[in-house]
């Protein structure tokens, strides 16, 4: 039995189709989120690279930003649930996620067994969020995906003091004016975002094992600097944009069974 699970996020679209509730057999992601055709060229990549088909789905799950105006499943559930789902099925002895998305960052706390117990959100300012990556990366004429690179050169992370996207814009700007070297603004950005993301961690609670979810997940400076401010490991997985769409798809898998 083929269950699938969609994430409709505010930047991408990911899917995910789970076996019999335990096997991962295809993902797809694609570029556009919320509003865009992105959920429906991430199905038709999803439906290409698999050889299966909407038909062979038992039911499917949607999540993220975009889940209550997605007409396309037999049901919706909750980023929080999905994501803590999805991480715990990559990390089988999870008990916290930090997901940093495009537009919020969240963090969730697990029990032993994977129950949520507590959470916390950032969804009302884009400071430590992957859209304050993007704005960076754009005034220092940098691809996002390459900003871990570029930091790995860095001598003197910068300080950035901001917490405001547009106030760190214009620290950043007048520190490249006064001669500050690129890497070393990026080093100080990467790890302003973990410095931001590490303070909602404390509020939620952070016990270990502690792993990273969302798009942000694959920069490793953003990583390394959490797990600095932690002061714990913080594990990533090559699968960490598609927690969510694999909670929802377990989470159909859950409805299917019932």
């Amino acid at each position: 039995m083929y269950t699938l699970g969609i994430d409709i996020g505010s930047t991408t679209s990911k899917c995910a189709v789970i076996k019999d509730g335990t096997e991962l057999v295809a993902t797809s992601l694609q570029t556009g989120g919320l509003g865009t055709g992105g959920p429906e060229e991430a199905l038709a990549a999803l439906w290409r690279s698999s050889g299966l088909t909407a038909a062979d789905m038992a039911r499917t799950e949607v999540t993220g930003y975009g889940r209550k105006n997605y007409e396309g499943a037999d049901g919706e559930i909750s980023e929080l649930t999905a994501h803590a789902l999805g991480g715990r099925f990559v990390f089988p002895d999870l008990r916290t996620v930090i997901d940093i998305g495009g537009q919020d960052a969240k963090v969730i706390a697990l029990s032993p067994s994977g129950k949520m117990v507590n959470f916390v959100m950032n969804d009302k300012c884009a400071a430590g969020t992957g859209r304050f990556l993007d704005v960076m990366a754009s005034i220092l004429r940098l691809d996002v995906d390459d900003l871990d690179t570029e930091a790995a050169k860095s001598t003197a992370p910068a300080s950035i003091s901001s917490t405001c996207t547009v106030f760190a814009e214009s620290e950043v700007i007048s520190q490249l004016a006064n001669g500050v070297k690129r890497p070393d603004l990026v080093a100080g950005i990467c790890r302003s975002v973990a410095s931001r993301v590490a303070a909602l961690a404390r509020r939620a609670g952070v016990t270990e094992q502690v792993c990273l979810s969302g798009g942000v997940a694959r920069n490793d400076a953003v990583r390394q600097a959490l797990s600095e401010e932690l002061n714990v490991p913080v594990s990533v997985d090559p699968l960490a944009q598609y927690f969510g769409a694999i909670g929802a798809a377990l989470w159909a898998h859950k409805e299917v069974s019932k």
